[in-house]
Formats: structure tokens, C-alpha cells, sequence
């Protein structure tokens, strides 16, 4: 039988209190992970260590009982198995090596040369399988192609994505093969994470509401959907949560469209928006604001009360809206789930 709460929600199981966990729930809020980061010496060689990866992976399942860890790595992982350079700039971010045309897209790496890299993190997963708790769900991941991709254009985050914008422009065929080469290579990370022992996995698309009309159909709808049918294929049984961030209206559906067992939404649709247009499909997750976790206080208890509620007639995964930030108050991720719990 079913036990984990997070795999009966995405079963489609509408549950009294719904199972909770939280994006970038390992991270520098965190007095533990900071101070394992250091033992690492840098965030890719974090990445890259199964133990020290493992062990941050662990410490809010520790701390806070989550229903369920995320493994600890980093979207930029695949397209450095891919051959782009990637490091890491203190209080900037990552940065990547550009790619702008057909030459760049034909010079990476063949997709199934990806696995040499990112066996650490296949040993990450398989530590977790063994050492988490018997209720604690283990959620593999990896980026949506169209995210991964405009860091691999623009070399780093940009605020519109501009510069991937412009290759479609410049070179729609050079993109859609980016695009690709990419969907291929997650279609295999993923499957390697859920071999190893991932037990869900979730495409994180965090640049999908710059998409509009055609190109959120090609590159955020269709390699989702194509993701998710090569896993299912491989891997029937396995739930995939797909969040295609800011999709606004383009919510109404997607899970549907592209075979998702569960949609997560970000903090700027309403829960009883998402509920009527949304869950109606299916099972969902989110979606509060990740400023309560810094602000705290009787609006945090109420907030978190109000989305439980609000999603109450259908399978539903409390989450944030988007990542927790390194400014949040761990006490008020104690409150917020104690909020959920009590609602």
C-alpha cells in the first residue's frame, strides 16, 4: 500500500493535510548548510561530493520532518555535461560559456555522454534512497529545456531572457535543435535519478512566462511533454510535477497537455484561482509567497491557512511559490508547517 503522503497526493488522492515540502528547502537560510557548503569549498564542488550533496539533502528533512527532500544539485549541471564551461561568481551566480548559433549547438556533447559527469549525482540519489526516513518521498529533478537553455545562450540569468529570445528570432531551426539536444539529455538525467532511486521527479521551468503564443508551445509545452512521455514509457508509476513558472493563463491545461501528474503554481495566481481552473485536472502544488518565510507573523499562519483551505477539495502539495530565499527565518518555515498541519 501507498504510505508517503506526497506520492498518494500525486496519485490523485485528496488528503486531509496535504503532504508539504519546499523548493530550495537546502539552502543558505540554513546555519547547517552554509557550514557544509564551506566544508565543500565551493557550490559545484558541493554539487559534486555524494556525501556532502547527501547531507544537506538531509538536514531539513531533520530538521523541519518535510514529507519530502529534494535531491541537492543544480539545473546547470546538464548543460556542463554537455560541454558548456560553468562556474559560479560569489554574490552574482552562475556563468556559463555562450552559445549563440548552429556551430555551438552542433559542437556540444552527443546527449548520452552526459552520465561520466553527473554519476556523482546519481550516487547522491542512491545515498538518499538508503538514508532517508521511511515516509519522507524522494523528488529527483532536473530544468525545463527552455530555462536551461537561455542560461546556455546568454552565458547567465538575464531578467528577460533576451538573448535567447533573439536567437529564436535570428535562427528559429538553431534553437528548436538547442532545444533539442537538451530535452534529450534530461529525458536520460532523469531516468538515471529515478534508476538510482528518485521516486518523483519535477521540470523546473522558471523562465516559462516569457514564452508567448507559439514559442510557449514549442519550447515550454512540447519538450515537456516529451520528457514526460520517454519517462513514462521507461518508468511507469513514476509521478512527474511540471512547473512551468508565470504561465499565467497557460496553466488551464498544461498538466493535461503534457502528460504532468501534478502542476506546480507560483505565487501570482490565487490559490481559489488555481483551485477552480487548475486542480480540476488534477493535483497541484504551491503556492505562497516565499516573503512570508522572511516576514513571518500572524499573516504568514493565515496565508498558509488560507491556500490549505482554498485547495481543499482536491489533491493538493503545499509548497512555496518559488524557491525559499537565503534571508528567510528557519522558525518561520517551523511556523508555516504547523500552520498547514493545524488548518
Amino acid at each position: 500500500m501507498m504510505t508517503k503522503l506526497l506520492l498518494r497526493a500525486l496519485a490523485g488522492e485528496t488528503l486531509p493535510t496535504p503532504p508539504i515540502w519546499m523548493m530550495r528547502q537546502a539552502g543558505r537560510y540554513l546555519p547547517e548548510y552554509r557550514a557544509t557548503r564551506a566544508e565543500a569549498g565551493d557550490f559545484l564542488s558541493l554539487c559534486y561530493n555524494p556525501e556532502l550533496a547527501a547531507e544537506v539533502t538531509l538536514q531539513p528533512i531533520r530538521r523541519f520532518g518535510f514529507d519530502a527532500a529534494i535531491l541537492f544539485a543544480d539545473i546547470l549541471l546538464v548543460p556542463q555535461a554537455l560541454g558548456a564551461d560553468l562556474w559560479f561568481v560569489t554574490g552574482e551566480g552562475p556563468r556559463l560559456s555562450t552559445l549563440t548559433d548552429a556551430a555551438g549547438v552542433a559542437a556540444l556533447r552527443p546527449a548520452e555522454e552526459i552520465h561520466e559527469t553527473l554519476a556523482p549525482v546519481y550516487e547522491t540519489v542512491r545515498i538518499l534512497a538508503r538514508e532517508l526516513p521511511r515516509e519522507t518521498a524522494l523528488i529527483g529533478f532536473a530544468g525545463a529545456p527552455w530555462t536551461v537553455a537561455t542560461y546556455m545562450v546568454a552565458g547567465r540569468g538575464t531578467p528577460d531572457q533576451g538573448p535567447a529570445h533573439a536567437m529564436i528570432a535570428a535562427d528559429r531551426a538553431a534553437f528548436t535543435a538547442l532545444i533539442q539536444r537538451i530535452t534529450e539529455a534530461t529525458i536520460l538525467y532523469l531516468s538515471a535519478q529515478i534508476e538510482a532511486g528518485a521516486e518523483v521527479v519535477k521540470l523546473f521551468d522558471s523562465w516559462a512566462g516569457s514564452l508567448k503564443g507559439r514559442d510557449f508551445d514549442d519550447f515550454a509545452l512540447a519538450p515537456a511533454r516529451d520528457i514526460i512521455a520517454a519517462l513514462k514509457a521507461r518508468h511507469p508509476g513514476v509521478p512527474v510535477i511540471a512547473f512551468p513558472r508565470q504561465a499565467g493563463d497557460r496553466y488551464i491545461g498544461f498538466g493535461r497537455a503534457v502528460g504532468a501528474d501534478c502542476v506546480a503554481l507560483d505565487n501570482s495566481v490565487s490559490a481559489e484561482w488555481a483551485a477552480a481552473n487548475v486542480q480540476v485536472d488534477g493535483c497541484v502544488q504551491g503556492n505562497m509567497d516565499p516573503r512570508h518565510m522572511v516576514t513571518g507573523g500572524p499573516e504568514l499562519v493565515a496565508e498558509a491557512q488560507r491556500i490549505t483551505r482554498a485547495f481543499r477539495g482536491g489533491p493538493h502539495v503545499f509548497n512555496l511559490g518559488h524557491g525559499i530565499t537565503p534571508d528567510a527565518d528557519p522558525d518561520n518555515v517551523a511556523r508555516m508547517i504547523d500552520a498547514v498541519r493545524s488548518a
